[in-house]
């Protein structure tokens, strides 16, 4: 019992070290730019180089580490979000601020992570991405069968939303955020919405369900 509390402690002791050298790096990443180095890392961290090496084997992994972090915590904000919202045009809106939110918080390292030159970091950001829209889909897919419609395009307009968001989102922190967040949220949850509103009203809805306008007419 006593070699596996000792393990034990010895495992949340590497993990706890290992995040602080994440933390580091992702310091270090914001002050030295896109191409920082396993120096400064270990610089920044108080730690000599080949102890930064006991816990990743090179750059390439340090820097997956963050990305994985990063995108952890993108899905922190973005998933409760999805999950919390009942109306859907709320629920298109509270989606694309979460994420944009997320990624303006640390701008300087999306930055960075975008223009790293490291195989798998952006494969993990487009892992977190389908996470999102794994959620999303769900959701979309109950409001469309609580309207009696078709759930089989609520996948399709998941990814499409958040492939749109995630491709826009690169371009608004390229670009230093030319416009507010709030603007950017509202400009694409109407292009959207009003994306999705064509669909369904063209789809052959219950009577019970059209608008009042609709029912109105001669």
């Amino acid at each position: 019992m006593q070699v596996n509390a000792r393990k034990q402690r010895w495992a949340e002791h590497r993990e706890n070290r290992r995040l602080e050298l994440i933390g580091a790096a992702i310091e270090a990443a914001v002050h030295y730019g896109p191409s920082v180095d396993m120096d400064q890392v270990a610089k920044v961290a108080g730690v000599s180089k080949p102890v930064l090496y006991r816990y990743f084997a090179d750059k390439t992994q340090l820097w997956l580490a963050v990305g994985e972090f990063v995108a952890q915590q993108v899905l922190a904000v973005v998933t409760p979000a999805i999950e919390s919202v009942r109306e859907e045009r709320e629920l298109i809106a509270a989606t694309i601020d979460a994420y944009l939110g997320a990624i303006e918080d640390q701008a300087e390292l999306y930055r960075c992570l975008m223009k790293a030159d490291v195989p798998g970091v952006h494969h993990l950001i487009n892992g977190a991405s389908q996470t999102v829209a794994t959620g999303l889909s769900r959701v979309i897919g109950d409001r469309l069968r609580a309207l009696g419609l078709d759930a089989g395009p609520a996948e399709p307009w998941a990814v499409g939303i958040v492939g749109l968001v995630q491709t826009v989102g690169d371009w608004w922190m390229a670009r230093n955020r030319p416009m507010r967040r709030e603007a950017l949220t509202d400009y694409l949850t109407t292009l959207l919405w009003h994306g999705i509103e064509g669909v369904k009203a063209a789809a052959d809805m219950p009577a019970s369900f059209a608008a009042p306008a609709e029912r109105a007419a001669p």
